[in-house]
């Protein structure tokens, strides 16, 4: 069925032969998505109803397009459903059909008929050294401040559009740049990763999409809804970090029975994500519950802060001893979930007993 650029969420949905009650259901599916409450359903019907999709310009810098690979595995909001539904994607290098003259007509075009009402995502960081990243014979900073000049918003996802990312890593020689580092003028949100969660970004742009206004952010421009909490708060593994038992290399007794892997360099306890709660691949698993050190990668610098299997210089919230002593009752046993995940997936656990691991009580640190 014809769309058009003017059309609200609602109408598109209709035009689709969804049924009002069916409306309905997406719109309160939608709220809960967001993280609101239930008396915002109302709210939401009401922008789906009177709001017409938005544009998106996505543009691509210096980056290994990892993070459009990622959003297109996102679960919820599928990115069909958010192209399709939700948003107008007008541009993306890697998407769209169009290539050279006919692309770049269209984001002009985009940007003329909707300038201050388009939502802007930039993928990869920004050089600005002398001669880098000529596109189209133009520099990549004049064409972001081009584009980021008529946005109503924009969002950097991944590391690299965050904070510079990788190209920024020492001795940075393109003088690479995260968005926010080069536009002062107009609001950045940061969802940063390398790359991000996939859901974290399709709900940061569907919070603006639908709501109309900017999701709460934290210090570093990141969405609070996501990227409030440290992956060490929600860790599967924090009962052996809590009991003091941890894996001293990968292949050893502890590292079979799922213990704490922050001697392996994990980052956890000083990286602020949502890891251990969404994951990955519609909520299959996430790095250190398959075994990996979390590497802080929606940090900034992360490149830089030592060696990814380097042991972090001191302890986070260090357990005392009258903590520990209790532990060694019931901190082994609260993680030996861990070891029976192991066991079941790797048949190389021998003696587990599953457990749930004990509630964290650590406030927010954001």
């Amino acid at each position: 069925m014809f769309q058009n650029k003017n059309d609200t969420i609602y109408e598109v949905l209709e035009k689709r032969g969804i049924s009002r009650r069916d409306f309905f259901k997406i719109a309160t599916a939608t709220t809960a998505m967001l993280g609101l409450e239930f008396t915002q359903v109302g709210h939401v019907i009401a922008q789906m109803e009177t709001k017409p999709r938005v544009p998106v310009i996505w543009l691509h810098f210096q980056d290994c397009t990892g993070c459009s690979e990622a959003i297109t595995r996102s679960y919820n909001p599928s990115l069909e459903r958010l192209i399709l539904n939700d948003v107008s994607l007008d541009y993306h290098e890697t998407l769209m059909a169009a290539a050279g003259h006919q692309a770049e007509a269209a984001k002009q075009a985009t940007m003329q008929a909707y300038a201050g009402q388009y939502v802007l995502v930039v993928e990869g960081s920004v050089p600005t050294g002398f001669g880098m990243t000529s596109i189209g014979g133009r520099a990549a900073v004049d064409i972001l401040k081009e584009a980021a000049d008529g946005a109503m918003a924009i969002i950097s996802v991944g590391n690299c559009a965050a904070f510079g990312g990788i190209p920024a890593a020492k001795p940075n020689p393109t003088n690479a740049h995260g968005v926010w580092d080069l536009v002062t003028d107009k609001p950045v949100i940061n969802v940063p990763g390398c790359p991000p969660i996939p859901e974290v970004m399709t709900n940061t742009i569907a919070h603006i999409l639908i709501l109309g206004t900017l999701p709460e952010l934290d210090k570093l421009n990141r969405p609070k809804m996501f990227y409030a909490q440290t992956v060490h708060d929600r860790c599967v593994r924090r009962g052996f970090y809590d009991a003091g038992l941890y894996a001293n290399s990968f292949g050893d007794e502890g590292y079979k029975a799922g213990y704490c892997l922050f001697k392996l360099g994990c980052k956890g306890p000083t990286t602020y994500n949502t890891c251990p709660s969404i994951k990955w691949n519609d909520g299959t698993s996430w790095p250190v519950e398959a075994g990996h050190p979390c590497l802080g990668c929606s940090e900034p610098q992360f490149w830089d802060a030592g060696g990814f299997y380097q042991g972090q210089s001191s302890l986070i919230d260090t357990p005392s001893l009258a903590v520990a002593a209790g532990a060694a009752a019931v901190g082994v046993v609260a993680g030996a979930g861990i070891a029976a995940a192991n066991a079941a997936n790797k048949r190389r656990a021998e003696h587990a007993t599953p457990a749930q691991a004990p509630a964290d009580n650590e406030e927010d640190k954001s």
